[in-house]
């Protein structure tokens, strides 16, 4: 990684550690959910087919029970008449109740099929949406969020949703059409058994409305550590090496341990608080059957009733209970649904970089003319690092970036990068100002080579190729240029050596794969952080070498840490506090007495 600076406002990067104690309020959770229908919109026409089909499917089974009665006092009647039981009659109801069931269940499927399909093609959608999102987010939200609170978004969060939306959409409109049918065909069969067996479950919808209410909180926070817990576990696995050579395993344990067990307690205070539900409406599920049965029992002897309508009622009560069963099941997926919709809606609606869709300016053939023009600069508004930064870099010069840590190295590269951008002043290459120019085009102009030598789970040509449609023979050039062809021929399937877990590469040579990367990209400039400075000194001439090929003919910026490295630079900027304190070529500045650069020189080689 590029040195930072000790004056970026550079909170930990992966360390889910800084807010730890602190657990976000649950904002508004129905907001979360009309987001997510307004995203949905376009399958609007799909979930009215949903909607239909569920209704009709809940309609045949709520006018099941009506036909039982019939086909229960068929029976009674015919089993207390001297002239028997009219079969045709019971048959003709057996054959209808087959006839709905057979058409609720035809319903349910297709139903069921259509929302696993838009549910499948939602999520896809949130996560590509996610994935542009993180392309056109500043790099200061990652400055300040944890990468694996990110991925958990894009993952744990985006899945929750899914499996919420497949198995919960259909059963609530289903739930719903049998609840208020159940209701009307109770009142249309009998009000007063109807009265008794709705009063019973008033106590159940209040309780119930309690215990959702209460627990929502306890969703979001759930969400939320787990977010955190995968950041930490992210930051530990990418840096397994340096804990073990500081021994600190056991107390990364610890640690985890902690966030671990704040999650199991979020976890279980909503797990418990939504299985309370289940129980509890299976409960007033019993005490329905048994009011019914009582009080039907009752009337039917005294003849108020048919015996029928009792068996109804019995199947009725239950078409009232199961809705509200299912409800209460579907409640916990709801609101941890709704939890990780709002952190990803949270994360979509983000400020995004300046659109400039309006810039047309696009800068070619260019020489490499670079200027800084009292450029002002501050990772935090009131806190400015660089106080009127000036500076110019002729065409092919290589110009060296040195100071202390914290100097303003690494800001001023990415100023050139407009990956921030200045406060006041402005960058200038071939007199073109930067800002008016697309990002695209910008960065378009420069090849990099960091510390962090970034490669990819790809071959060996498609990282030195990365993102470029090159020829192999162009490849194999940048390679011999860097002095890798032959390493490179000696590995059993050469340039198409996939570099995975298999495949060991020192230091140096990842770092000489990423300079053949910039030679391939053929930018006419360059940012080049040292990429010495972790190599052994046979290696490094290597890699100086091929660094210095690589400048020839181009403007270059180099972030220096080893002095000895920058002896041949046309110019070498020395910075301190976001200021240029000196500037010359490294004679120049040597045989400055009591200099900031000779300071420098001295402390690596005296």
């Amino acid at each position: 990684m590029p040195e930072k600076d000790n004056y970026t406002r550079q909170p930990p990067r992966r360390g889910p550690m800084h807010g730890m104690g602190a657990v976000e309020k649950p904002k508004n959770m129905k907001k979360a959910i009309v987001d997510l229908m307004h995203y949905a919109k376009r399958f609007y026409p799909a979930f009215i087919a949903v909607f239909l089909l569920a209704v009709a499917s809940s309609v045949l089974i709520i006018l099941g029970p009506n036909y039982m009665k019939e086909l229960t006092n068929v029976i009674l009647d015919g089993a207390f008449s001297p002239e028997g039981i009219h079969v045709s009659a019971a048959i003709k109801i057996c054959v209808t109740l087959v006839c709905f069931y057979a058409s609720s269940m035809v319903f349910g499927y297709a139903q069921g099929f259509i929302m696993a399909t838009v549910t499948q093609r939602v999520s896809k959608g949130l996560r590509t949406d996610i994935s542009r999102k993180i392309n056109r987010m500043p790099l200061r939200y990652f400055d300040n969020t944890s990468f694996g609170d990110t991925l958990s978004r894009a993952t744990n969060d985006v899945d929750l949703i899914e499996i919420t939306m497949n198995r919960s959409v259909g059963t609530l409109i289903g739930a719903v059409t049998q609840f208020f049918g159940a209701i009307i065909m109770m009142f249309y069969t009998n009000y007063i058994l109807a009265f008794a067996a709705i009063g019973t479950s008033l106590l159940g919808f209040f309780l119930m409305s309690v215990i959702i209410k209460r627990s929502q909180k306890y969703f979001l926070r759930q969400q939320q550590e787990l977010g955190e817990l995968n950041g930490r576990i992210e930051e530990i696995f990418s840096a397994h090496n340096v804990v073990k050579a500081y021994g600190a395993e056991e107390k990364e344990e610890r640690v985890f341990a902690k966030m671990n067990a704040k999650l199991r307690l979020s976890a279980r205070k909503a797990q418990f608080l939504s299985g309370l539900m289940m129980p509890f409406m299976a409960f007033v599920g019993n005490l329905g059957f048994v009011v019914v049965a009582v009080l039907g029992g009752a009337m039917a002897i005294k003849g108020t009733i048919k015996f029928g309508v009792v068996i109804a009622f019995i199947s009725y009560v239950n078409l009232f209970i199961n809705p509200l069963t299912q409800l209460a099941n579907s409640a916990s997926s709801l609101q941890s649904a709704s939890a990780a919709s709002e952190r990803v809606f949270e994360f979509l609606h983000n400020e995004e970089q300046a659109d400039e869709s309006d810039k047309t300016a696009v800068l070619k053939d260019v020489k490499g003319d670079v200027v800084f023009e009292n450029v002002r600069f501050g990772y935090d508004e009131s806190r400015e690092i660089m106080h009127g930064f000036s500076a110019h870099a002729y065409p092919g010069q290589k110009v060296a970036i040195v100071g202390p840590t914290g100097a303003g190295k690494t800001t001023l590269v990415n100023l050139l990068m407009r990956f921030y951008e200045p406060n006041s002043g402005k960058i200038y290459v071939d007199g073109v100002d930067i800002s008016t120019l697309k990002r695209e085009n910008v960065r378009e102009l420069f090849g990099m080579v960091l510390q962090d030598t970034w490669l990819f789970g790809g071959t060996i040509r498609e990282n030195i190729a990365y993102n470029k449609e090159v020829s192999d023979e162009k490849v194999e050039q940048a390679a011999k240029a860097v002095g890798l062809h032959h390493f490179i021929k000696t590995l059993p399937k050469g340039y198409d050596t996939v570099l995975d877990g298999n495949v060991n590469l020192s230091v140096g040579q990842k770092q000489l794969l990423t300079i053949a990367r910039a030679i391939v990209e053929d930018a006419p400039l360059l940012i080049l952080d040292e990429a010495t400075s972790s190599v052994d000194t046979r290696t490094e001439l290597l890699i100086q070498r091929a660094m210095d090929s690589l400048t020839e003919g181009r403007t270059s910026f180099v972030i220096a840490h080893r002095l000895s490295t920058i002896k041949n630079a046309d110019l070498i900027l020395v910075l301190q506090n976001g200021d240029i304190v000196e500037q010359g070529t490294h004679e120049q500045l040597l045989n400055k007495e009591g200099g900031a650069y000779r300071s420098l020189y001295e402390s690596q080689f005296n």
